[in-house]
């Protein structure tokens, strides 16, 4: 009797894992899927350029976005097209708007003529997304995103130094493994 009742537990055990096992790979693809589309909204929004930066973090189905844009209307759209996907249940809108500023303007074109200017930088302007963001808040520069190696950050950051009314540059770039 006793090994019968061990016998059925055990064959009961081996039936459901597969079941268990099964249900696990399909929460992480949601997941995967489900920051394949948002990151995919948010690099397509039409005013989204090298001067703005966004990131997201997923808290189960809630979005939390956050970054810097240059453009009101690129914090509001960002949060409409995330809102919009399927598997989503809220939504919470961190993106700050840098202040307007006619000399911060000035600084961004002086900045990006002078980091993408030089031969060796140049290449990181090619593309619809360029892994290089430039963004700048009341004269204090931060430089964001992926190079390919040390050299091109470190260039990035001296040639961001030597432009003229530049207070601070701060280099976050990353370089890429």
């Amino acid at each position: 009797m006793k090994k019968t009742i061990f016998t059925a537990v055990i064959a009961s055990i081996l039936a459901t894992t597969p079941l268990i096992s099964a249900s696990l790979p399909t929460a992480q693809t949601e997941q995967q899927r489900l920051a394949e589309q948002i990151r995919k909204e948010l690099v397509t929004l039409p005013f989204y350029g090298v001067f703005d930066q966004m990131s997201f973090s997923l808290d189960g189905r809630k979005v939390i976005l956050s970054g810097e844009v240059t453009r009101p209307v690129l914090k509001s759209s960002a949060l409409n097209v995330v809102k919009r996907i399927v598997g989503v249940e809220e939504v919470v809108n961190q993106i700050e708007v840098l202040p307007l500023s006619p000399n911060d303007d000035r600084l961004r074109i002086s900045l990006y003529r002078t980091i993408f200017g030089q031969a060796s930088l140049g290449r990181y302007t090619l593309g619809a997304i360029p892994p290089v963001r430039i963004l700048v808040k009341n004269g204090n520069v931060t430089l964001a995103g992926t190079v390919i190696n040390e050299m091109d950050k470190n260039l990035a950051g001296l040639f961001a130094n030597q432009v003229s009314g530049v207070f601070s540059v701060t280099n976050q770039l990353v370089v890429e493994k």
